[in-house]
């Protein structure tokens, strides 16, 4: 299982919201290439980064951050929020990033995001509230399932989904593994969960449940989750954990 430790985007700064809320927005650091700094000292291979200005903008908005962020480690860093664009994938992956997520896009665009995923590394995000899809930085909520969505990308080249109960984000509740295995099922793909994750037992379950990924974020800030103790094996050693599952077959308790 993979953990992705989270850098959230405003303003330049790292922030954590509670629900998407950006009047939540709860800053963290105002370096957060430093924080990316500490998760790969930490034993992280992965990085997960959102734009939170782009998403609501549907554009990039904290592209230099970013990029700062790749230059600074040797993260692997998989980044999301108001990608539109080809010119703006391109940016990214010219920049070093490792892996782009597709959000609103691939509800209201999939033939786009199917090209794209032709040329690039692609990770489709599927956010939903109540089972139903939400866009443009969780402001507006579908009328299409979760699962619904993860099924049209079953075939499509992408990578990965990230998986995020909406309910759950930053809420500090613990995962919804029940949301999870639906994504993981309907689209057969890496699947990631997002959002819950409260203590060391919520990665402990997700592993238990066969969980392909996990992210990280407000546990972690809150000091409620020891990331340098996830990132160690039963025998004190660092662990690499860029190992994707062997059999994709992955059951779920």
């Amino acid at each position: 299982m993979i953990i992705f430790p989270a850098i959230d985007l405003k303003e330049k700064k790292a922030v954590r919201l509670s629900k998407g809320d950006m009047k939540s927005a709860k800053i963290y650091s105002n370096e957060p290439s430093e924080l990316a700094k500490k998760f790969a000292d930490m034993g992280a291979t992965w990085l997960h980064v959102v734009d939170l200005d782009g998403a609501f903008a549907g554009a990039s908005r904290n592209f230099d951050v970013v990029e700062k962020i790749v230059r600074s480690t040797n993260l692997r860093v998989e980044i999301g929020g108001g990608i539109r664009s080809e010119e703006s994938v391109r940016a990214y992956f010219d920049a070093g990033v490792s892996r782009v997520i597709l959000g609103s896009v691939a509800l209201k665009n999939p033939e786009f995001v199917k090209q794209i995923a032709k040329k690039y590394a692609v990770a489709v995000g599927i956010d939903a509230l109540n089972g139903k899809v939400a866009v443009e930085g969780w402001a507006e909520v579908s009328e299409v399932s979760a699962t619904q969505l993860a099924k049209a990308y079953a075939d499509a080249g992408v990578e990965a989904v990230i998986a995020t109960d909406i309910s759950k984000d930053g809420m500090l509740s613990g995962v919804n593994f029940e949301f999870t295995k639906s994504i993981a099922e309907a689209s057969g793909l890496f699947t990631v969960a997002s959002g819950g994750v409260s203590c060391i037992a919520d990665l402990v379950a997700a592993r238990t449940a066969g969980v392909d990924g996990i992210i990280v974020g407000k546990a972690y800030y809150e000091g409620l989750v020891d990331l340098a103790e996830a990132f160690l094996t039963e025998n004190g050693e660092r662990r690499t954990d860029s190992v994707i599952l062997q059999n994709r077959q992955t059951k779920f308790l």
